[in-house]
């Protein structure tokens, strides 16, 4: 075979005008359902964009439904237009700003679909597992709290011992004042009554504290059943709507319980009952026979003074230990619905968001599958001359035209003819007319 100029078509390039062809019947194959394939894609976009745009919506009549229909019927429209655009356009393209832009104009694109469609699919793909992680968090942090509310708690029940502690030193000192072994006066006398008045003192709080820690038991093992009801919620069958209105009415118990539990602590209540142990003595009158003996009971009377300071920064300080223990996190639920549901806990539902953004953005693939088979067929006609990529009904219909042109050049000079003729003989008849 041999071009206009009659160069002679090489091996190589019938071996690419071969391959060019066979490629593009594959295509025209492809071609035929790649439509329905892409509308099937669109449609069951739009199918789960409703279910989505659904959970989303209050109302559930008549307009909601409208409302919900007309959000995923636009989807599935806009979907299938920007991609039959892009397969139509982009393998088309040659130059390579052309292409970028509507590579550009591709990720733009694909943008706005995840946005107004592929996070709703995720929400009917995962919706209600993305809720009942939430659920299960939220048990979590309350589980939590209650832990730190009743580890507080029992720790300001522990400064019972300490209160018990200095309450028998003050007792174990009153003994040896009545035995005489302190002021040397043997009997109930004033120093006496001043240590058995801040031992009873301390006896009242360690009943006080004592008395409390029945209530500490009682509500941490409360808060436990009510936990074990909010799990079992999280993993019951059922709509989980359903489930978050009974899961939201326990939560408000249980944060009740935790509030609870941090009012039983006791220990603001040793605080304050250590700074008073030494501020406030009631000094009684001294009642020794003799003035060495008054003498002898208001130097003991000071040296008990004294140990009552030492013994009240002591319960201060571990008082003061409890108080500044980290309290638990402010816990509260939250309903959330089952598209946000799946944006936060999107880490957790991985398969879920890679299945919606790809029944979205599947064509993309479709779309470089045809960029590279387009240039694969331009790459193996481009070294063939136009002439030798004619196919032969290219061939027959070329030739018709030309047996078309040249018949109606052909009737065109009969006609031209026919005219002169006529012209001709006109003239000849006018001149002899004349003569």
């Amino acid at each position: 075979m041999q071009d206009r100029k009659g160069r002679g078509v090489s091996h190589s390039e019938s071996h690419g005008l071969a391959y060019a062809s066979e490629l593009e019947g594959h295509l025209k194959w492809l071609d035929s359902f790649t439509s329905a394939a892409l509308g099937v894609l669109a449609v069951a976009s739009g199918i789960y964009t409703y279910l989505g745009v659904s959970s989303l919506l209050d109302d559930t009549g008549a307009l909601g439904f409208f409302a919900a229909l007309a959000y995923s019927t636009a989807v599935s429209v806009g979907i299938f237009v920007f991609w039959s655009y892009l397969m139509r356009l982009l393998p088309a393209v040659r130059t390579a700003a052309t292409r970028i832009g509507l590579l550009l104009s591709m990720g733009l694109g694909s943008l706005a679909i995840v946005a107004m469609s592929s996070w709703l699919n995720a929400a009917a793909l995962a919706g209600a597992a993305a809720v009942e992680q939430h659920l299960a968090t939220t048990v979590q942090e309350y589980q939590t709290a209650l832990e730190r509310s009743n580890t507080i708690a029992i720790s300001a029940q522990s400064l019972e011992r300490d209160v018990a502690r200095v309450r028998q030193s003050f007792e174990d000192l009153s003994e040896q004042e009545a035995a005489g072994s302190l002021s040397g006066l043997a009997g109930r006398g004033a120093v006496f009554r001043v240590l058995r008045q801040k031992a009873d003192e301390l006896a009242g709080l360690e009943a006080q504290i004592a008395s409390q820690t029945p209530l500490v038991e009682a509500a941490f093992d409360e808060g436990n059943e009510i936990l074990r009801d909010m799990r079992a919620l999280t993993v019951a069958p059922g709509p989980v709507d359903d489930r978050s209105v009974e899961f939201s009415e326990a939560a408000v118990r249980l944060a009740g319980l935790i509030a609870q539990l941090r009012q039983l602590s006791v220990a603001p209540l040793v605080d304050r009952a250590a700074k008073d142990l030494s501020a406030s003595v009631v000094l009684p009158e001294l009642d020794g026979g003799s003035a060495g003996s008054r003498d002898a009971q208001s130097a003991t009377i000071g040296s008990v003074l004294e140990v009552l300071q030492q013994r009240a920064q002591t319960l201060e300080s571990a008082a003061q230990s409890v108080i500044s223990m980290t309290p638990p996190p402010e816990t509260t639920y939250t309903p959330i619905s089952t598209a946000d549901a799946v944006i936060r806990y999107a880490g957790n539902f991985v398969p879920s968001w890679a299945g919606a953004i790809a029944i979205d953005l599947l064509p993309a693939v479709l779309v470089f599958i045809l960029m590279v088979t387009q240039s694969a067929i331009r790459a193996g006609r481009s070294p063939a001359p136009v002439e030798s990529t004619l196919t032969i009904a290219e061939l027959r219909g070329a030739l018709n035209a030309m047996r078309e042109m040249e018949d109606d050049l052909h009737h065109a000079a009969e006609a031209e003819a026919r005219i002169r003729g006529r012209a001709t003989l006109n003239g000849k008849e006018g001149t002899e007319a004349d003569k």
